[in-house]
């Protein structure tokens, strides 16, 4: 017999119409569980133009506050009141809580008060954007807290499996690997545009470097800058095109003047922005996932990176792409020029494409209602035990 339909509440302080990985993947999550039959329900900040409390769709908007150097992003208050009204009056029957927040932190509280099984997701390296916001020393302190946080659900889902490991040592309990998918409908080669390539100033022949997602210190941008222009050197036709906003926009853009930045793009337009590039650098450290990584290699990029994280998983040297180990600048830059070198001397795109093929959405969503589903069980086989009483001797 199937397991009957869950009502989940899902609980995060980003999501669509947001623009960046946790939010496009949580969407993702909650139309997957919606397809097949479940009740999802978002409780999320509001946004400045929107009001507190329920909106039409069945989400419920709490109080929140600008991120810093994130201003269009917004971290939730504690709502502990508001979703004790909420689940006494429509009750979950599992918490779904994917940032570690206030919000977060209350829905946690509130959830174990009412006795509503807990899940969480891992998918910010918070303990590891510190020392890029001047906090480096509270390092320590978020790994405690994050810790703590988690081991008071009843799983951690991370997308890769070198994650869950390093969660491990780190005492985290119960992680499970919960990968991303990539939309390989959206993004693929055909999407290839010679119009496109014209407005960045590219010729049939002349390599496009190409960089998508959020221009933030973190991101590691500069050494991609500093691969461009060693590849330039070689190639001195070649583009770099950076999709994407954030709080070095400015900076980069003026620092720059070479590169052609493109602001967000979205839909049909991205995907178009990622199949008229030649390669994709990624020299990030900081990714839990790095989402674009699958996006570019679905769109037939072959993707430049360190060994670490989605990239780790995904990229095999000299198939689809080049690795270099973690933090390793020389080889980053050496492993773009070697790669801009080949860009002629094979089918990079099929390759690049076929590499991703079994990332579909489908098997990732039902692997997700499943866990869902075996979280409730265990939770009910619990409740209906028998208490035991143990009489003790004088």
């Amino acid at each position: 017999m199937a397991a009957p339909p869950l009502a989940v509440a899902l609980v995060t302080e980003t999501y669509l119409p947001e623009v960046n990985g946790v939010a496009m993947t949580l969407g993702r999550l909650a139309d997957g569980l919606a397809a097949r039959g479940h009740r999802v329900r978002i409780v999320r900040p509001r946004q400045k133009h929107e009001r507190t409390g329920r909106l039409a769709d069945g989400q419920l908007l709490t109080p929140g506050l600008p991120i810093p150097r994130y201003p269009e992003l917004r971290f939730g208050l504690p709502a502990g009141a508001t979703l004790r009204a909420a689940w006494q009056e429509r009750r979950p029957d599992i918490v779904h809580i994917a940032t570690e927040g206030p919000l977060g932190l209350s829905a946690l509280a509130t959830a174990r008060s009412l006795e509503i099984p807990v899940l969480s997701t891992f998918h910010t390296n918070f303990h590891a954007y510190s020392r890029h916001y001047g906090i480096g020393w509270l390092k320590r302190g978020i790994e405690r807290y994050l810790r703590w946080f988690h081991n008071r659900t009843a799983a951690t889902l991370v997308p890769t499996r070198e994650l869950a490991d390093e969660l491990v040592r780190l005492g985290f309990r119960d992680v499970g690997v919960l990968s991303r998918g990539v939309d390989t409908v959206l993004f693929n080669p055909a999407r290839r545009s010679s119009e496109l390539r014209a407005a960045w100033g590219a010729g049939p022949e002349d390599p496009v470097c190409l960089v998508v997602g959020r221009l933030a210190p973190e991101k590691n941008l500069e050494l991609a800058f500093a691969a461009f222009a060693a590849l330039r050197a070689d190639h001195p036709r070649a583009r770099m095109v950076c999709v994407g906003d954030g709080p070095l926009a400015e900076t980069l853009a003026r620092r720059h003047p070479e590169a052609h930045f493109t602001g967000v793009r979205r839909g049909e337009d991205l995907a178009a922005h990622y199949a008229s590039a030649d390669l994709f650098l990624f020299p990030s450290l900081t990714e839990t996932f790095g989402n674009v990584v699958g996006e570019a290699l679905a769109s037939g990029l072959p993707v430049v990176a360190f060994d670490h994280a989605a990239a780790g998983d995904l990229i095999g040297n000299g198939y689809n792409g080049q690795l270099a180990a973690p933090g390793d600048r020389t080889a980053f830059i050496a492993a773009a020029r070697r790669l801009a070198a080949g860009l002629g001397g094979k089918d990079w795109r099929s390759a690049c494409a076929g590499s991703v093929r079994h990332l579909g959405w489908e098997r990732i969503h039902d692997s997700y209602a499943a866990r869902l589903q075996g979280i409730v069980a265990a939770q009910e086989v619990r409740r209906s035990e028998p208490q035991r009483i143990y009489l003790l001797p004088d």
